[in-house]
């Protein structure tokens, strides 16, 4: 019993199976059906009859006969392979052979795909073609009109365009030619071609447009502003060498030639219409002629440059000459009270050897201007130099003078700083006799006599003759960094005996009870008396803490009040 229903639950279960496989499979037969139908009723034949609205000849009939038999071919033959394959799809679902099926419907909808693009084809080359005519109507009147007055501007003003003229004439003449082969295609049926006449046309009329456009202003460059720069860059240059300028350097009558050819050149494209080699070559030609203006503009701007500076730069020189004079002599006067290291010497020998070269420069150059045979522009750019270095070891000179009278300066501030040092340590003095210091401390004393050495080191280097100064700074430099210790070392040691004594007194109110503080007191008065203050104060603070947490809070009060 139990297999028999299993059986009937197996059937059941293919059954349902079955019948949602067939409707899924109906459902798509439907979908490519629905797509069939919408194929057939695409209008290409309307789209068909607007072609039988232009001139049925030529190339539009050959058109017309060919996608006619393309849509027979798709109307007789592909739609109803198509239906005969909807049929057999539909049996071999009723027969649960869906692989088959499916195998099937693959095929039609890739046949129903094909069939549709090439449908699209068609209807997109009908509407290419009865676009391309009316689109190229619309576009032609335009273009006539832009070709009459093309023609009419160059009739009106035939005089401007010159050489240009019979070539610009011929070129509208060529547009009437193709004007009348657009006609002639049309005529016959031959769109597309006709459509590409109109584009050859709109090139070549844009073309003549910005030729007349550009040629008379081209040309008046060419006849005339530019022979007329040349001319005035001549004249200029005649009258420049008459007035006695050098300008061999220029050399103005070979790139003037040179100019003059190339505007032949030029000449010859404007007569052929070629434009673009002739702006691209006025860019350049104008830039050699600017240079060249530059170039004599630089010679008159040289000239006078040399007659306001030369006078000015030989003061200079004379200036600078005698700084060297006078600079040698201080140094002689300088080198009886102090000594100068050799490098300064050796740099105060350059600066004087620099100087006179600077001078055989000068009279060099001065010579050159006397014999009105170099080329202004270069003399100027000596001068310039010669005076830029003049400067320069001028300002040189005022350094070292002022570095000369620093010697002084660093010696009375060495003598005011070793007076400043000396009263320092007299106070260190005073301050310890004051306080009644019980004794000095072994490293107290050693620095102390250090410091008193150090000033005593430095007033010898200034007892010296020469003076080295640098030799004084470095020992003075010494001197104060040992009195500064010194001093720094008595008010440290003059504040730790004061607060001993605190601390010790601080503390004596518990040496009768505790024999702990009374020990501790005792090593510290030891030290204390040994001139140890610091380790005197250390164990005296130590022993009370000990007793008293928190006390050393009011030690640090009785520090504040002793300072405050």
């Amino acid at each position: 019993m139990e297999y028999i229903i299993g059986a009937l639950v197996f059937i059941l279960i293919l059954y349902i199976t079955g019948y949602f496989l067939k409707k899924r499979f109906y459902k798509e037969i439907d979908r490519l059906e629905a797509w069939k139908i919408d194929i057939m009723n695409r209008p290409v034949l309307e789209e068909m009859s607007k072609v039988k609205k232009l001139n049925m000849t030529g190339q539009t009939e050959e058109l017309f006969e060919k996608w006619r038999r393309d849509w027979d071919e798709i109307v007789t033959s592909g739609l109803p392979d198509v239906e005969e394959y909807l049929f057999d799809a539909e049996e071999y679902i009723d027969k649960y052979r869906f692989k088959k099926a499916k195998t099937f419907l693959i095929a039609i909808e890739k046949d129903l795909r094909e069939t549709e693009n090439n449908i699209q084809a068609l209807i997109d080359e009908i509407t290419d073609l009865v676009g391309s005519e009316e689109k190229s109507r619309v576009e032609m009147e335009e273009l006539r009109e832009i070709y009459r007055l093309n023609k009419k501007t160059l009739l009106a003003h035939h005089l401007n365009y010159g050489i240009a003229e019979k070539n610009l004439e011929k070129q509208l003449d060529e547009i009437i030619l193709n004007f009348q082969e657009f006609d002639e295609l049309t005529k016959s049926g031959n769109y597309l071609q006709a459509r590409e006449m109109v584009d050859s046309i709109k090139t070549k009329l844009e073309a003549v447009t910005l030729k007349l456009e550009k040629i008379p202003n081209l040309l008046v460059e060419c006849q005339s502003r530019i022979p007329a720069q040349l001319e005035e860059l001549k004249d200029g240059f005649r009258e420049m060498v008459q007035q006695g300028y050098v300008l061999e350097h220029v050399q103005m009558d070979q790139e003037l030639e040179k100019l003059e050819k190339e505007l032949e050149t030029f000449k010859q494209y404007l007569e052929k219409t070629e434009i673009e080699e002739v702006e691209n070559g006025f860019e350049d030609m104008k830039e050699r002629i600017e240079f060249l203006y530059d170039l004599l503009e630089a010679e008159v701007t040289a000239k006078q440059f040399i007659k306001d500076t030369e006078e000015e730069t030989k003061q200079l020189l004379e200036a600078t000459l005698q700084a060297s004079v006078d600079l040698k002599t201080e140094i002689e006067l300088v080198k009886h009270s102090y000594h100068l290291p050799e490098n300064k010497l050796e740099e105060e020998g350059k600066l004087e050897k620099l100087v006179h070269q600077l001078q055989k420069r000068y009279e060099l150059l001065e010579h050159k201007i006397l014999q009105d045979e170099t080329a202004f522009s270069f003399l100027k750019e000596e001068l310039t130099k010669i005076k830029e270095e003049l400067e320069a070891v001028s300002l040189e000179y005022v350094t070292f003078k002022e570095n000369l009278q620093m010697l002084r300066k660093d010696e009375l501030s060495a003598r005011e700083k070793v007076q400043e040092l000396t009263r320092k340590m007299a106070e260190s003095i005073k301050l310890v006799s004051k306080n009644n210091i019980p004794g000095l401390p072994e490293d107290y004393v050693v620095l102390f006599d250090d410091a008193k050495e150090s000033i005593e080191d430095v007033k010898k280097k200034l007892e010296e003759k020469p003076l080295d100064i640098p030799s004084v700074l470095n020992v003075l430099e010494v001197a104060d960094l040992h009195v500064e210790k010194t001093y720094e070392m008595t008010n440290e040691m003059v504040e730790t005996v004061m607060l001993v004594e605190k601390v010790i007194q601080y503390g004596n109110r518990y040496r009768s009870r505790y024999p702990s503080v009374d020990k501790g007191l005792r090593e510290a008065e030891i030290s204390f008396r040994g001139y140890d203050y610091q380790t005197s104060l250390e164990q005296a603070a130590t022993s009370i803490e000990e007793i008293e947490p928190g006390a050393l809070k009011k030690i640090e009060a009785l520090l504040e009040e002793h300072v405050y």
